[in-house]
């Protein structure tokens, strides 16, 4: 097992509300305007585990989106809930049921909740919920030059990775190359929101195979750090989860939110064909 600081993380408690969807009128990188469902409410059939591509959408988030509606407490709210973290359900007719926090996204500042079928029925917009925050400032004792991030210890223990040669291999279901990627790029910090890939080049998506990631993937992001915000760094890797789905909008797509970034090839992403949050995390 990979020997980690987790015994010295602090838990805190964050809070937020579920927030209620928004639409308008978007043009799209081929000049047609739509309307479509995008951020925001209960989403009651797009999951974690599901596609990112080819839902009648835009930036859809799976599962139940959070906010918390005063600003400072919601930087708090999104930048030290992490991905796994336990979430409670503190008011209303669901008060007591337990989701997981699945992404983090940036721009609209949601915190993702994964909760089950019967959950959801019960939720209504304006709940609030509490989530154990734990994993911001979590460190790999052995490996000091890998930066982690928006994680809770019991996913990092979950994705099967392995010391190999003094590097860190790491499944992931796609490595995507850094022209890809578009909104989130040059942010001043990778501890909250997520780095879009862009969807306009559909062709070439699909000569990569690109366009079969799926929400809750973990994937790389090739040249790309996460280190000091986010950036273009060669030789430098970003291993995330996909957050929320694909868009028709200029420079964006599916979102990803950074886990573990490493700026000297200390992580080697290894692809495989399944490595989902959905398997690790138990919300299947």
């Amino acid at each position: 097992m990979l020997r980690t600081n987790e015994d010295r993380l602090v838990m805190l408690s964050v809070a937020g509300e579920i927030s209620a969807p928004g639409a308008s009128p978007r043009v799209g990188y081929d000049g047609v305007t739509r309307v479509l469902p995008g951020t925001g409410g209960i989403t009651y059939n797009v999951k974690v585990g599901d596609p990112a591509f080819g839902w009648a959408g835009d930036h859809v988030e799976p599962g139940v989106s959070t906010k918390n509606k005063e600003e400072r407490p919601n930087a708090g709210y999104n930048t030290l809930s992490c991905i796994g973290n336990t979430a409670y359900v503190v008011s209303g007719d669901a008060k007591g049921a337990r989701g997981t926090v699945t992404g983090k996204h940036g721009g609209i500042e949601h915190v993702l909740i994964h909760f089950d079928e019967e959950t959801l029925e019960k939720l209504q917009i304006g709940d609030k919920v509490q989530v154990k925050a734990f994993g911001q400032g979590l460190e790999l004792l052995d490996y000091p030059d890998v930066k982690c991030m928006n994680m809770d210890p019991r996913l990092l223990h979950k994705m099967g990775i392995v010391e190999k040669d003094g590097c860190l291999e790491v499944p992931v279901t796609a490595i995507i190359p850094p022209e890809f990627m578009g909104s989130g790029l040059g942010a001043s910090s990778a501890e909250t929101g997520d780095y879009d890939i862009t969807s306009m080049e559909q062709e070439r998506l699909k000569e990569l195979g690109l366009d079969k990631i799926l929400l809750g993937d973990i994937v790389a992001i090739k040249d790309a750090s996460s280190y000091y915000g986010r950036s273009y760094r060669k030789g430098a890797v970003i291993i995330g989860v996909v957050v929320h789905s694909d868009s028709y909008v200029s420079g964006h797509g599916p979102g990803v939110t950074s886990l573990m970034t490493s700026l000297t090839g200390r992580i080697k992403p290894v692809k495989v064909e399944r490595a989902n949050i959905a398997d690790y995390l138990g919300l299947r």
